[in-house]
């Protein structure tokens, strides 16, 4: 596992101990709240997070970007905190929970309990004293959501940014139409890093790559 300061107030915590792909946390320390993006395989994934936040007294807001079980499956270390995601992401988590368990046990690490997130949304929400914006952006998934810090200039796309460098286009379950909206809106965000579910640390050109290919 390795941590990643990005700029002055995200930290990125990256678990490249499985084979198959690699898996980003990411925590944004607000002025107000902390934001932890995404809970991975289950309590021993958050752990590192909640061992750097443990003398920070700020409230947690967890947001999850979409229903994939990879994403979600440490929600249940948070039960006190508020946990946000779209409404398609509440719903789809748990007609899907069971399911995605069976199918992926293997991956488990902790414990993992279910906890589907306690706030929706529809199109936005928008935290003015940390500055954060929370955006429905439809592409890989129908539910996908990426999460402006407007004061450092990051983006948090999810899994709407492919898993590596080779593969930059992403795996889309939404309609393609739905996709390449989300990356035009993408253009007229004020970023310059973009961090995601599983590729390293990229600028905001990976937006025009990504269009030029599909």
């Amino acid at each position: 596992m390795q941590i990643q300061k990005i700029k002055n107030r995200n930290i990125l915590f990256t678990y490249d101990e499985i084979p198959e792909w690699d898996l980003n946390l990411h925590l944004i320390l607000g002025r107000k709240y902390n934001y932890i993006i995404d809970t991975g395989l289950g309590a021993m994934s958050v752990e590192p997070i909640k061992e750097y936040i443990k003398n920070d007294t700020k409230p947690l807001i967890v947001i999850n970007t979409h229903h994939d079980w990879d994403h979600i499956w440490g929600n249940g270390e948070f039960k006190d905190s508020i946990i946000i995601s779209h409404r398609l992401c509440r719903e789809l988590m748990e007609a899907k929970w069971d399911k995605m368990l069976s199918r992926n046990g293997r991956y488990i690490y902790g414990k993992v309990e279910k906890q589907l997130p306690s706030l929706t949304f529809e199109n936005e929400l928008y935290f003015p004293e940390d500055r954060i914006r929370i955006i429905y952006t439809p592409g890989h998934t129908v539910d996908s959501i990426s999460v402006l810090d407007e004061e450092d200039k990051v983006l948090n796309a999810g899994d709407n940014i492919g898993d590596t460098v080779d593969e930059i286009v992403p795996e889309i379950s939404a309609d393609k139409v739905l996709y390449i909206d989300t990356l035009l809106s993408y253009r007229e965000l004020d970023f310059d890093t973009c961090v995601s579910g599983h590729n390293v640390v990229l600028g905001k050109e990976v937006i025009e790559e990504i269009l030029g290919k599909i």
